[in-house]
């Protein structure tokens, strides 16, 4: 049975990726410098903001550019600019809730990103029970101990949860951990060749589609158009084995409190990730 959907923010909830290409130009023209081209722009995101910004605006000025851009956000978000999230995936979510679903957030941006979202007048007020952000939890994506502490919190078994998400560090976070996981393409930033089938149970092209797919999952029906991940193939201890390669190797890069006062570092600019 599927209790939970958990739902990332940047390019699944609402699209980010044109609005984040649109307000980042403009903190680079109050700084004086150039704009950068589109296809820089798609072709770095997805990384760390902070690291993407200096191959965006080679020799950027990060310590001017953090506190412009984070003023910049604030103003794009009162404006109705950013962070917009569309009728038709409110009625999804309420939806999933009806269906008896349980919606959290947990997304990779610093609290202070998502702080608009906490606010009790919010439209998802009412209608997720949490958001798990970087100020919350202490690994972040790809990191499959990015779920720990929802998981901790909730009491769900993975294998009760759906996780939907637009990168491959989505689904490698959620399959490491033991999660379903839907991919989400409406931003079109990214194809399901982009993605290791094993951590992909199926695909939606817009987020509405997740009532569906949710529901095709719990009764074994994926939808059509879907690649769906069989865990039935799937190699003997799959999980345990994914945490003890994360174990050996370099740690996960983590919530840098350093960033906190900008606000910039996080999943606006989803790592492969952090």
């Amino acid at each position: 049975m599927i209790r939970a959907v958990i739902v990332d923010v940047d390019d699944t909830l609402c699209l980010t990726q044109a609005a984040s290409f649109g307000l980042e130009n403009e903190v680079l023209a109050e700084m004086g410098r150039p704009p950068m081209p589109l296809d820089l722009h798609m072709a770095t995101w997805g990384e760390p903001l902070l690291d993407a910004m200096l191959k965006r605006s080679p020799g950027l000025d990060l310590t001017r550019f953090a506190p412009i851009y984070q003023a910049t956000l604030e103003r794009y978000v009162v404006e109705g600019r950013l962070d917009v999230i569309p009728d038709e995936n409110l009625r999804a979510l309420d939806e999933l809730v009806l269906a008896g679903r349980v919606l959290y957030l947990l997304t990779s941006r610093t609290e202070e990103e998502v702080r608009h979202m906490l606010d009790p007048d919010h439209v998802l007020a009412e209608r997720v029970g949490g958001v798990f952000h970087a100020g919350n939890t202490r690994f972040r994506k790809p990191d499959p101990r990015a779920f720990d502490e929802l998981l901790a919190t909730t009491g769900f078994a993975p294998s009760e949860c759906v996780y939907v998400g637009d990168s491959p560090g989505d689904a490698m976070a959620a399959g490491g951990a033991g999660l379903h996981f839907v991919g989400c393409l409406q931003s079109k930033v990214r194809a399901p060749d982009d993605f290791d089938p094993r951590y992909v149970d199926t695909f939606i092209d817009v987020f509405p589609d997740i009532v569906d797919a949710v529901h095709g999952l719990e009764h074994g029906k994926p939808l059509q158009n879907s690649m769906v991940r069989n865990s039935r193939t799937r190699e003997p201890g799959h999980v345990a084995e994914t945490h003890r390669k994360l174990d050996a190797a370099q740690p996960f890069p983590r919530h840098d409190p350093m960033l906190d006062a900008s606000g910039v570092g996080s999943d606006r600019e989803q790592a492969t990730r952090p």
